[in-house]
């Protein structure tokens, strides 16, 4: 009974984009996290309804759509930033708000809400395809490739930006990879949780792993376990209770969240 998930494609096409899915968001939420950018996760996440708007128009693969919108409005949010006229939340908040109106309009334009559209807000196993596994795959080894290029880099802007400036780090450039790199996540994370529960994917299982603290390579590896714990058992109990994936997903993490959040405190208060 309980193997029975594994007799239907759409769920092992799902398992695979949610794996997948769940590596890499943590990868990037850590220094999204470390560097209080965990808002620009959520910005993106809002910039993509409107390239998923645009693909539903125009009746292109609204995953395409979705990255190359993301990819713009991160260029353009980096670029605000960098010019010093616009503070950081603020760029955030015009590129949110106008994307989101965007979408409203684009939308009314495709005649409204449908399915598609409802599936691509929440998430839905039912709707990832082979060539979107395939997608999510050839983007998470891009995003791999250059975060392993730029990993110490990142790692020292995230820690201490002036004194990586200081020894001659390219700092607008790295913060420039960061932001391109937190696009295409949030682009593959679409399919599988959805764009409204994109930004708890990336940021929730770094914020439960921080409650640990430890050291940086361990707070990685057990970001990674908690969300691919998360990832693997929510699309297990949306299966079985017939639930919502991207929401139940994200439950899920949460309740990880808290139970690690007492169970550090206690063990501290009893230290």
């Amino acid at each position: 009974m309980f193997l029975e998930i594994f007799k239907y494609d759409f769920i092992i096409r799902g398992l695979e984009a949610g794996i997948i899915v769940s590596l890499i968001a943590p990868l990037i939420g850590i220094f999204l996290v470390l560097r209080r950018y965990s808002l620009i996760a959520d910005t993106l996440s809002h910039v993509s309804l409107a390239g998923i708007a645009i693909g539903l128009l125009l009746k292109i693969n609204p995953v395409i759509t979705a990255l190359g919108a993301t990819l713009f409005a991160s260029f353009g949010i980096e670029r605000l930033r960098i010019s010093k006229k616009v503070y950081g939340e603020s760029a955030l908040a015009l590129f949110l708000s106008g994307s989101l109106a965007l979408a409203v309009v684009l939308l009314s334009l495709a005649h409204g809400f449908n399915t598609n559209l409802f599936n691509y807000l929440f998430g839905s196993i039912l709707t990832v395809t082979s060539a979107d596994v395939l997608m999510i795959a050839i983007l998470a080894v891009v995003v791999i490739v250059i975060l392993f290029a730029f990993y110490k880099e990142l790692v020292a802007i995230s820690f201490d930006e002036e004194s990586a400036k200081v020894n001659g780090i390219p700092v607008k450039l790295i913060n420039t990879v960061l932001i391109i790199l937190s696009a295409l996540t949030v682009s593959i994370s679409i399919p599988i949780v959805g764009i409204l529960l994109i930004s708890a994917l990336i940021v929730v299982p770094v914020v439960t792993a921080l409650q640990l603290r430890v050291s940086f390579a361990k707070t990685i590896l057990y970001a990674e376990i908690f969300s691919l714990f998360g990832v693997v058992a929510g699309i297990f109990a949306s299966f079985y209770l017939n639930l919502s994936t991207g929401g139940t997903i994200v439950l899920i993490m949460l309740a990880v969240f808290a139970f690690v959040f007492l169970f550090s405190n206690n063990s501290r208060s009893i230290a």
